[in-house]
């Protein structure tokens, strides 16, 4: 596995989960790792026919979770390299089934996009979690909640204004479930973890999103679905979260 970093940054973390990540898989194309003082996002991943692109900010590139997001990005290469319908399934095409025909708000828009952001993240990190370490992402999972809990607005009379995605008390609540999904879909936490509580109190803040169920479409996601099976878990989880459960039956 051919991984080569440059720009100004640490190579340690990025060959570091290329080791760690040989141990039981390997990717066909060679990986250039980028790392730039401020991309658009925290981290990008490119995939072209002779190679895969990552490219990723210095601060993130020199965080204690370096090696962790690199070894998470190569999970990601290495779903697209064998076809997994979660990497090669189109996500406009999805959200236009789910969405036909029905107005959506445009923030509820953009988080059907973290949401099937997620769902490739499952698959990703049934890799990741199959050969890393599990402490520091339940970790890094409980102190994400916990800051986007303070970031929700308060109440208050007359109703409140969202001010970010990330202190939407809605998506904040699906991001709940993803985690605890992920996490027990791989016996990662155990009963009584404080990220039950943190997830409670996101639920509470967002009484027209169900933790529960929004945990059982991501944690009961099939190992090896085929395109078709892939498209459908989407435009079910699209549709419930954008239009709700009773109305997505209609």
């Amino acid at each position: 596995m051919d991984v080569r970093v440059t720009g100004r940054g640490p190579s340690e973390p990025f060959l570091g989960a290329r080791d760690l990540f040989a141990t039981e898989y390997d990717l066909d194309l060679p990986v250039v790792v980028k790392i730039r003082e401020n991309p658009d996002e925290r981290t990008m991943a490119g995939h072209y026919d002779d190679r895969h692109e990552l490219i990723v900010s210095r601060r993130a590139a020199t965080s204690a979770m370096a090696r962790e997001l690199a070894l998470h990005e190569f999970a990601h290469m290495a779903r697209y390299e064998e076809a997994h319908p979660s990497h090669r399934q189109s996500t406009e095409e999805a959200l236009f089934l789910a969405l036909a025909g029905r107005s959506v708000e445009r923030r509820k828009l953009s988080h059907c996009y973290q949401i099937a952001n997620h769902m490739k993240d499952i698959y990703a990190d049934d890799i990741t979690l199959d050969i890393g370490p599990t402490e520091k992402l339940v970790a890094f999972m409980e102190s994400s909640l916990a800051r986007a809990l303070a970031d929700s607005p308060p109440s208050a009379p007359g109703g409140w204004q969202r001010r970010t995605d990330a202190a939407d008390p809605e998506i904040t609540a699906v991001n709940a479930a993803f985690a605890l999904a992920l996490l027990e879909r791989h016996g990662a936490i155990e009963d009584g973890h404080r990220l039950y509580d943190l997830a409670a109190a996101a639920a509470a803040d967002a009484p027209d999103v169900s933790l529960s169920r929004f945990k059982q479409h991501f944690r009961s996601l099939g190992a090896d679905p085929d395109e078709s099976e892939y498209r459908k878990a989407l435009v079910d989880v699209t549709r419930e979260y954008a239009v709700g459960r009773e109305r997505a039956a209609d």
